[in-house]
């Protein structure tokens, strides 16, 4: 019996704020992706192969099955279901993969180490296998794919897929508002888009941090790799910068982050909104534009993944 466990590895890359969609690695790991799982388009057939699939969500899977596996057909299967919002042919996923070979259990590619990636929910981008596995879930689901070898290319294996579809936006328990300081009102559009209503009064002088959703999900540490949605703010409520203009969230290690960001991120848990203020004094740190560097900066933050360091700093 073959099991194999996932070891989380961050990679501590600088990402700017507003990134592009498809880095040259995106493009390298999702062009593997595709040549070992579009080895056919049909559904099983015949009996199912044997494959167990542990673990928890946010974390590597671990899968269980005896190797060789003898696959003739594609097979899929929900390890459990999203109850975030469906998937939406067209729009961006945020997906986690981790894919084995199944003639001898090693890992071919996986995203747990580094950070999960966002793709265009469509055939041409996934290919047909994976486009089918995950047409019609709905975000925070988990599915094993199992696939025989490609007739064509040079990754003639089968393999072993465990998908995790990530949320895009926050979901958790709301959270009452601060009693000691008056902030901006949050609000969402449909899709998660934040808007702020402004108080009117003055903003506070010090760092505020209001979390306004509390997701259930693993903690962030002092040094993790976070994946965010973000929405910034003057305190007047002028939109200065946003990921949710094209839906695309970012990933940025917390090292390369400015303190204020950092100590209101910090033991917040996947799947939580928070709103952080940050005065003139810090806000320069945030921006780094003459035009706001003395204004209070609002950011409204939504914590989609987070990876922590292991011990030798990958």
């Amino acid at each position: 019996m073959n099991r194999r466990h996932g070891e989380c590895r961050t990679g501590a890359a600088r990402v700017t704020v507003v990134g592009a969609r498809t880095s040259r690695w995106t493009v390298r790991f999702v062009g593997a992706l595709v040549v070992v799982l579009v080895a056919s388009s049909c559904s099983a057939a015949g009996a199912a192969p044997s494959v167990d699939v542990s673990g928890d969500p946010g974390r590597p899977p671990t899968l269980t099955y005896v190797a060789p596996l003898q696959v003739s057909s594609t097979y899929r299967r929900t390890v459990w279901e999203g109850t975030g919002p469906p998937l939406v042919d067209g729009a961006p996923v945020l997906l986690d993969f981790w894919v084995e070979n199944a003639t001898d259990a090693t890992v071919v590619s996986q995203t747990y180490g580094s950070k999960p990636e966002t793709l265009d929910l469509t055939r041409e981008a996934l290919g047909d296998d994976l486009y089918q596995s995950l047409h019609g879930h709905r975000a925070g689901a988990r599915i094993l794919q199992v696939s025989p070898a490609p007739t064509t290319g040079s990754d003639r294996f089968p393999t072993v897929t465990v998908i995790d579809v990530l949320g895009l936006r926050a979901d958790g328990q709301r959270v009452a508002p601060r009693t000691d300081v008056t902030l901006p009102e949050v609000t969402l559009a449909a899709d998660g888009t934040p808007s702020i209503k402004p108080t009117g009064t003055d903003p506070p002088t010090t760092a505020v941090t209001q979390p306004l959703i509390r997701g259930d999900g693993i903690q962030v540490g002092s040094q993790d790799t976070v994946t965010f949605q973000f929405a910034m703010f003057t305190w007047a409520g002028e939109l200065m910068d946003s990921s949710w203009s094209n839906g695309i969230p970012q990933s940025q290690s917390l090292l390369d982050l400015p303190q204020a960001l950092v100590d209101g991120l910090v033991d917040q848990t996947v799947g939580s909104q928070i709103e952080l203020v940050v005065p003139p004094s810090e806000g320069w740190q945030v921006v780094q534009s003459d035009e706001y560097k003395d204004q209070t900066i609002v950011v409204v933050v939504d914590v989609l993944a987070t990876r922590t360091p292991t011990a030798d700093g990958s």
